[in-house]
C-alpha cells in the first residue's frame, strides 16, 4: 500500500508545492484536485492543482517529471461534483469535467480517477436510476476505451439542509453498489472507499471491504466521531452534522486496526490516501499541515514506509 493525502485541504499551494509538502511529511502520493477554475460552491471544493480542461501532453511530462523528482506519485485525479443534478447546466459540466479528467490521467500515465455518481436529493432511487445509467453508461465506456478505472467515493452528501432529503451522491450503500456495478456491466467502475461514511450510516465499516474487493480502487482515510448524546437527542432522521464529526484518523471511531488488517486480508495494495475535513485542524495552513503530520504518523504503523 501506498500513503498519500488528498489535495483539496492545501488549496493555496502549487501543484509542485503540493509534491514537496508530501515529500516533508513523508507521504508516498497525492490525489490531485481537479475542479473546473472557478468560485467554490462548498467546503473543500473549487481545488484546482492539474487544469484538466488545458493539460497537454508536454505539459503532462513536466507533471510527472515533478513527481518523480519529488519521489512523490500521484495516485489518481479527483473532481467530486453532481452530475446528476436537477440543473442541466450543472450536470452538464460535471460530465464534460470528468471526460477531461479521464483524459488528464491518460496522458499523465495514470489509472484512475475519483467522483461521485451524483443524484437528484428530490427523487428516489428508482426516479433517479434511468438517469443514472444515461449519464454514466457513457462515461464508463469512455474511461474502458482510454484504459482509466472511475473511483467511486462512498459519500451520500447529505450533511445540511440544502442536501435535504437524501444527498447529491446516490452510491452510498452496498446495494447501490451491486445494482450500479451490475447495470453498468464495466470493470472500470469501482470504489473510492472511505469507511467513515458508514460509520454515521450506522453501518459496518469492514464488510464492503471483503465483499467488494476487486472493486476497491481507492481508499480515502478519514475517521468520524458519532456524538451519541446529540444523536439520542436529534435522532437519525436529523441532518447528519448534527450528531457527527469528522475527524483525523484515530481521533474517531474506526477502528483502523481491524481495517488494515481486512484490508490486507483481500490483498489491497493501492493507494490510501488521508482527507482532512477535522475543523479542529483548519484555522490555518500551518494546522493543515500539522494535521497531515499527525496522519502520517498515526498511519505509518499500518503502512510502513517502502524503501
Amino acid at each position: 500500500m501506498q500513503l498519500g493525502f488528498v489535495s483539496a485541504i492545501v488549496p493555496e499551494l502549487s501543484f509542485e508545492e503540493v509534491l514537496s509538502l508530501a515529500k516533508d511529511l513523508s507521504y508516498d502520493c497525492v490525489e490531485m484536485m481537479c475542479w473546473p477554475k472557478g468560485k467554490a460552491t462548498r467546503r473543500y471544493a473549487g481545488v484546482t492543482h492539474v487544469d484538466v480542461q488545458v493539460l497537454t501532453s508536454e505539459e503532462a511530462r513536466e507533471l510527472q517529471e515533478l513527481a518523480t523528482q519529488h519521489g512523490v506519485s500521484i495516485s489518481a485525479l479527483g473532481y467530486y461534483p453532481n452530475p446528476l443534478s436537477p440543473d442541466a447546466d450543472e450536470a452538464a459540466i460535471a460530465s464534460a469535467q470528468i471526460r477531461y479528467m479521464i483524459n488528464a490521467a491518460t496522458l499523465l500515465g495514470l489509472d484512475t480517477v475519483n467522483t461521485f455518481i451524483g443524484r437528484d436529493w428530490s427523487r428516489s432511487i428508482e426516479d433517479n436510476w434511468p438517469q443514472v445509467l444515461n449519464v454514466w453508461k457513457p462515461l464508463v465506456t469512455y474511461a474502458e476505451e482510454r484504459g482509466i478505472r472511475i473511483g467511486i467515493e462512498n459519500c451520500p452528501m447529505y450533511f445540511t439542509n440544502d442536501e435535504w432529503p437524501s444527498g447529491k451522491n446516490i452510491a452510498h450503500t452496498p446495494e447501490i453498489w451491486h445494482r450500479l456495478f451490475a447495470d453498468l456491466e464495466s470493470e472500470a467502475i469501482g470504489l473510492n472507499y472511505d469507511p467513515s461514511h458508514m460509520i454515521w450510516q450506522h453501518m459496518d465499516e469492514l464488510k464492503p471491504i471483503r465483499a467488494f474487493s476487486d472493486r476497491l480502487f481507492h481508499i480515502h482515510a478519514k475517521d468520524v466521531r458519532l456524538d451519541q448524546d446529540r444523536l439520542d437527542e436529534v435522532g437519525i432522521m436529523a441532518t447528519p452534522n448534527s450528531f457527527h464529526t469528522p475527524k483525523l484518523p484515530g481521533l474517531g471511531d474506526v477502528n483502523w486496526r481491524k481495517f488494515f488488517s481486512v484490508l490486507t486480508d483481500v490483498g489491497y495494495d493501492g493507494p490510501v490516501c488521508v482527507e482532512v475535513e477535522d475543523r479542529a485542524y483548519e484555522g490555518s495552513l500551518e494546522s493543515r499541515k500539522a494535521a497531515l503530520q499527525q496522519s502520517v504518523n498515526y498511519l505509518r504503523q499500518f503502512i510502513p514506509q517502502q524503501g
